[in-house]
């Protein structure tokens, strides 16, 4: 788990087994099998090698993320190491696990922020978009500030030290960017979809005096 919040900005190339990551010194040191979230993907650490590592990609990721395009061109990427249970929650729950592609529509750059609008690629996510819910782009931790053609498009503020400190000053107009919805969006959307004659339901237990008294608990 993350929490979309970057902590440096790195690069990322091919190599015969995958990618290379470089830019790691800032959390380092890393160890074998730790989580690295690249750009909002995570990918586990295969090799070692000073301030970079070796991930292996599986072609699920390589089609769902824009870090094959990335690779081909030694790429900027956001790097944020996994969450420990001491840190502080600063962003919103990030798996790691992009949803899909969206692609920059706009770039604003207003007096006190940026104003960035992004185009789902796959129009099954739109449901999920509404004003104020935290979104992951490229891995960092976002508001929705507006939403557009009922979710299909979106945009977010962004304030400079996010701008300058994150891979979104590199941004382009049609660019493809990773994304994740909030996770409590889908499992609220799933728990919702259950239906109260199905088995799940049947054998859940009615809390109320008598099955309190059986369970052990007394006035």
């Amino acid at each position: 788990m993350f929490t979309g919040l970057i902590q440096a900005i790195g690069t990322i190339k091919k190599n015969n087994f995958g990618v290379v990551v470089d830019g790691c010194r800032p959390f380092s040191p890393l160890q074998l099998g730790d989580s690295i979230s690249v750009d909002g993907v995570c990918l586990t650490v295969s090799e070692l090698m000073n301030d970079s590592f070796t991930a292996n990609i599986s072609e699920e990721t390589l089609k769902r993320t824009n870090l094959a395009e990335k690779a081909q061109i030694n790429g900027y990427v956001n790097l944020e190491p996994a969450l420990r249970f001491s840190d502080r929650l600063g962003g919103h729950i990030v798996s790691g696990h992009i949803d899909g592609l969206g692609e920059v529509v706009s770039i604003e750059n207003l007096k006190h922020s940026w104003n960035l609008r992004v185009s789902w690629d796959d129009l099954n996510f739109c449901r999920y978009m509404c004003n104020k819910a935290s979104i992951s782009l490229n891995g960092i931790s976002l508001t929705i500030a507006e939403i557009y053609v009922d979710g299909c498009e979106f945009s977010v503020a962004v304030i400079p030290h996010t701008w300058s400190n994150t891979c979104l000053q590199f941004l382009k107009i049609g660019e493809k960017v990773n994304l994740e919805v909030d996770l409590m969006a889908k499992y609220a959307e799933k728990l919702l979809k259950v239906n109260h004659n199905n088995s799940i339901s049947k054998q859940s237990p009615v809390i109320n005096s008598q099955w309190l008294s059986e369970q052990g608990w007394n006035d």
